[in-house]
Formats: structure tokens, sequence, C-alpha cells
């Protein structure tokens, strides 16, 4: 087990705590569970111990609109299985705009070439002209809408609209190549597909026309394309497409009225998410709208303590989990921050600029975001007024110790940093922040309400102690309702519980701390094994990008003469070279604040190194590659040719 005799880098003020909805909860919490729950700990440990109980509650607490029915959990033990308050009837579309006025829901801002607010009423005039249009298209219960789509106020009426009837919501970023649009959209044969006519980033101006053809005439279910209007060349997109129609020809003819919302059963499908990796097509993952409503809310509400009024922003594509937990934010009232484009255009401080020009209370972005932050040197403390921001939130991957201290160094010190980790596959965090805890330097605060979290040895055991597999031992809401297109449920069950029956291996390496918190040591798939010894990745990245020299790694196990070792890929600061002495102070580095098993037997120099679209560094990818196999789903890559500097490379042959 972890230890750290240091002070925690912040501690919530008592009054705060106090204040926050996780306290009103935990009293409310006592009460059912008949002792007082003083802590976190003791909250945690009564939600796992009565799961019916927790949710009921968790229902109750957060306003959830509909009928909860008598039944709260059924096959509370089997995974899959389990089935969760399944008399319910909710429309999840209905839960998101329960608030009406002048307020504002929504402010956008696209760099430095579009801006738009709408109000809680104006985003409902929305959702209900593209309701109507949609359902003139044919669209109802259990049909899909597809959207490639940037991070735009029209892209979330649109998901609104699609779920206020029933339908299925799938997106995906403008920036995806043809191949990656009908890898995922043509599996799921969607009735309407919603795009723009190109997008911005980086203050360059991105037509997209040329992708658009092939893509709409591929998917042979498409009713309707709806070109949403960006760069101002809508109409001569939807003229050259064919059934293609511009968003003021599709819902403009529409007189605003109140959206109607059908309220179906808990488990009814909602949203269906792509795996991003790149060892074949990618999965499609099938969420329900009851399990994603409770799980979202509380995390909004609960564990992030966003309130009604506040200012939420999460910097994400509409390729990324992380949208789809961003909108939730409506349920809580919160007025959704949105940004689409580079978050350093146009100047590196553009997302500081954002938070502080629209009093942002909860800034969420990725680890790398912030590892880039820190190496520009930027100092918003000095810069900006950032007194609005309570908490900052991270994810996409492992933050890094260096990266814990930057941002209370440079960013704000009465600040809660709530590192994160869930995915895709639970569209929600297993291991989350909370408001009643310190934050300690490199840790995951803990556990989400509800999730009955463990790390497991080889033989499925629990650990108490050192790294393991990290899993969920007992069913919770957001369990995917299945894969799309496997109906007997093989792939969904080998994907997540063929290791240890009844249990969802999540697939990180992980280790819980003597705090109660965790540090993830990076995917178990990707985990090194030099000797039979189990090594995170994480823990070799988290020294290597201290070094100055360094501007970011990626680490793999080659087989080589009967065992594995390990080999790790640095991109270097222009001007720097990897000589003898900059390779001996990487590998001082890795000894001294790793261990002697983590030290690579191999370091070498490249260029570039392949990212998923959201941002995720594709160890296994770069493996494949080097050990001269075909890597799949290159579509999956936000720049697939940085895999070409990893062929045959001559330092590796011996």
């Amino acid at each position: 087990m972890m230890t750290d005799a240091k002070a925690p880098l912040w501690t919530p003020p008592a009054s705060r705590a106090a204040a926050s909805a996780m306290a009103a909860f935990a009293d409310l919490a006592s009460a059912r569970a008949h002792r007082k729950l003083k802590t976190f700990r003791e909250l945690h440990a009564w939600s796992i111990e009565d799961r019916a109980s927790f949710w009921d509650l968790v229902w109750s607490f957060c306003g959830i609109v509909g009928d909860k029915g008598e039944r709260l959990l059924v096959d509370g033990d089997r995974m899959p299985g389990a089935r969760f308050f399944p008399d319910a009837r909710l429309n999840f579309a209905e839960n998101l705009l329960r608030r009406i006025g002048s307020g504002e829901a929504i402010v956008f801002r696209g760099e430095d070439k579009a801006e738009a607010r709408l109000t809680w009423d104006e985003l409902r005039a929305m959702v209900s002209r593209i309701q109507q249009g949609l359902a003139a298209a044919g669209v109802g219960e259990g049909d899909r809408v597809a959207a490639m789509m940037p991070n735009r106020p029209e892209t979330v009426a649109f998901m609104l609209a699609t779920a206020s009837l029933g339908a299925i919501w799938s997106s995906c970023s403008p920036d995806f190549g043809e191949r990656g649009v009908l890898d995922r959209f043509g599996q799921i044969e969607p009735k309407v597909f919603v795009t723009v006519d190109g997008y911005w980033y980086a203050g360059k101006r991105i037509e997209i026309l040329s992708k658009l053809k092939p893509i709409v005439e591929a998917l042979t279910t498409v009713r309707q394309t709806v070109i949403v209007p960006y760069l101002g060349v809508h109409d001569m997109v939807a003229e050259a497409l064919p059934r293609a129609v511009t968003l003021n020809e599709f819902a403009g003819g529409f007189e605003a009225k109140e959206p109607t919302f059908a309220r179906l059963p808990f488990d009814h499908p909602l949203f269906i998410l792509f795996s991003s990796g790149t060892t074949g097509v990618p999965k499609c993952i099938v969420h329900c709208a009851g399990g994603v409503l409770l799980q979202l809310v509380k995390e909004h509400v609960l564990h992030s303590d966003n309130r009604p009024g506040d200012r939420v922003f999460y910097f994400t594509t509409c390729g990324w989990m992380m949208w789809n937990w961003l909108v939730v934010g409506l349920a809580a009232e919160a007025t959704l921050l949105l940004y689409d484009g580079s978050p350093f255009h146009p100047g590196p401080n553009v997302l500081f600029d954002f938070a502080q020009q629209e009093r942002m209370t909860f800034f969420g972005t990725s680890a790398k975001w912030i590892d880039s932050a820190k190496k520009l040197g930027l100092r918003p403390c000095e810069t900006h007024d950032l007194s609005s921001v309570r908490t900052m939130a991270s994810t996409g991957s492992p933050l890094a110790d260096a990266s814990f201290d930057w941002v209370y160094q440079s960013v704000k010190r009465d600040m809660q940093l709530a590192s994160i980790s869930g995915g895709t596959d639970i569209v929600s965090c297993f291991m989350i922040g909370n408001p009643l805890e310190p934050v300690w330097r490199g840790e995951i605060q803990g556990p989400g309400l509800g999730y009955d979290m463990a790390t497991l040895d080889d033989d499925g055991r629990r650990m108490a102690s050192g790294k393991g597999e990290l899993a969920c031992m007992q069913a919770f809401p957001t369990m995917p309702i299945g894969f799309w297109n496997d109906p007997d449920g093989v792939k969904y069950h080998d994907a997540y519980f063929d290791r240890f029956p009844n249990v969802w291996v999540h697939g990180d390496f992980a280790e819980w701390t003597v705090h109660g918190g965790m540090i993830i040591h990076g995917r178990s798939d990707a985990t090194l094994n030099p000797g039979g010894v189990r090594i995170g990745t994480a823990e070799i990245y988290a020294q290597v990008e201290k070094m100055e020299e360094v501007v970011e790694a990626i680490c793999i196990g080659q087989d080589f003469d009967g065992d594995v070792r390990v080999v790790l890929f640095v991109r270097l600061k222009n001007g720097a070279a990897l000589d003898d002495d900059l390779t001996k102070r990487i590998k001082t580095r890795i000894r001294e604040g790793a261990s002697p098993r983590h030290v690579p037997a191999k370091i070498v120099a490249v260029t570039d190194i392949p990212r998923t679209k959201s941002g995720k560094i594709v160890e296994l990818a770069v493996r494949e590659v080097v050990h001269g196999r075909p890597v799949k789903n290159k579509e999956a890559l936000a720049n697939p040719e940085a895999l070409d500097l990893f062929e045959k490379l001559a330092a590796l042959q011996d």
C-alpha cells in the first residue's frame, strides 16, 4: 500500500464541507441506515451494503422526474443481469430540461470565431423544433440518430430531442476520418445523420464536404442528413449531398411549443458509445437512460457539488464520454460552458480566459492538457481572477504528481483538484473526488458512492495493498445494456466478466493508498512484465515527464530473447538530443523515483507519439507495430501517421 506522510495539498474548509450536497445527503442516509454516517467512508460503506436504499435515496434527493415504481433492485447479485428500478418510467431529456426561465442554460465559445448564449427557454424552444423535425423524419423509439458534430449548443439540443422521443443518440467529432465514422455509425444504422459544414481548429478553417459525400452515400439507412451552420457554407453543403437539408429547413418551419417526453423503462437505451482502442472495429456500447441519468446526476450533485446556477465546464469533444458526462450538468440546473477548438488558441491561456470571463465554478480538463499548460510555464494565479472556481477535475490518463503540484502552485491554492477515473464502458467514474475529504498528491480521492471497488490479485482475491486489477464487485446502474449486434451477449460477457465470474474487471492496474484513495498505474493490458514482475507504465511516465527535455513519452514491453524488456520512447523539446548524458539521467530518474525494475532496457527518441482523438496514448498499437503486427482501427487515432515512426527500428534489433 502506498504511503505518504506529507500533509494534504488541500483540505476542504469545514464550512464548505458542511454546506455541500454530500453532507446533506449523508444526514438523510444516516436516518435510513439507523446510524450516524459521520464520514464519507462510512457513507460509502452504507451505499454498497444497501444499494437498493442508496439508489432510492439518490433518486429522491436529486429530484429525478418520473415514476420510480415499487421495486428498487432485482437480481442484484447478478453481473450482468441485475436490474435497477425495473418498474420505473422516466425520460432522460425531461430531467435535463426541467428548469425554465431566462437564466443561461448554455454558453458556447468556438475559439475566437463564434459565440452563443441560450437561456433555458431558448434551449427548450430549440429542442421542441428539432423534436418535431425528427418526428417528421420518422424517428421514434429505438431509432438511432448519429451526429458528427463539434461541441456546440445545437449538438446538445439534438441529443435532448432524440432522447425525448425515446430514440438512441450516438456522436463523434468532425475531425474523424471517413473510415472512422463509418466503422462506428455503419454498425448502428442511423435514421438521421447530423453534421456541420466544417469547423475551426487552431484558427484554421476546415471544410469537410469532400469527406461528407462518401459518408452520407455509405450510410444507406439515413433518411435525412441535417447540416448545421458553422463556417457559413451550409446551404452549399446541403445542396451537394443526397437527402440533405440545412438545420433551418429541418426545424425552422416548426413553431416552438412545450416539448413532449416519452416516459420509458429505466433500462431503455439512450446512448451508443464506442471503444477507442486500436485492436479491431470499435465496440458499440449501449447505455440505458435511467442508469446514465441516476449515476451522472449523483456525480454532478454529490461528488462534484454542482448546484443550480453554477457554471460547469469540461474541455471535451463529442467523441469522448466526458461530453455525455458534461451535458448531465443540466439536470443539476447548472449552466453548461461549451468550448470547441484548440485549447491553446488564440492564445495559451484561452481556457483560463473563458473561466474568468464566464465565472466558471467547475473546470474540467485532461491530464494531458494540465501537463501541457505546466510545460508552457502558465501561471494563471498571477494573470487571472479564478476566484469563482471551486473545483478543477482531470481525467483521460493518470495525473502525475508534478501536475498536482503545478495546479496548486500555479492555478489556485484554495480549490479542490479532483482526479477522476472511469471510462466509456461505464460512461461514469469508478474513482472520483468528493467534497468532504482532503486531496493528496498523486491520488484520486476515492471510490464513487454505490461502487464496490477492489483491486484483485491474479486469483481474483481482494488485495489490501499492492498493485492489482481494478474491479467492481457488485452490479451498478451504468453497466451497459450490452453491445450492439451482440444478441447472445457473448462479446459483452467476454469483455468484462470472463476473467472472474460475476465481477466487473475494468482493465486498469491500480493500487489503494493509506488515505483510502487510489493510484492508477495504467491499463492492465499495457502492463509491463519484465522478469515476471508487473509494472505500470504510468509509474514510468510520472518520472520521465518531470524532465525539462522530455515533452511526452510512451512505454511498451518488447518480446526479446525469451523475456520482455521495457522500451521507452521519448519525444523531446526542440533543440534537445538523446545523447549519453540525457539517457543516463532518464534512467537515474526512473531508478530513484520508481525502482530499478522500472528502468528501460532501451530508450529511443521519436518525433511524435500516437494518440486517440480523446488524447490517450496508444501503447498497445505501438507494441503491435514494434512486433511487426498489423494495427486495426487506425481511424481511432488523431495522428495515425505517427505509428510509422515505430516500424522496424534498428535500435530495437539488439
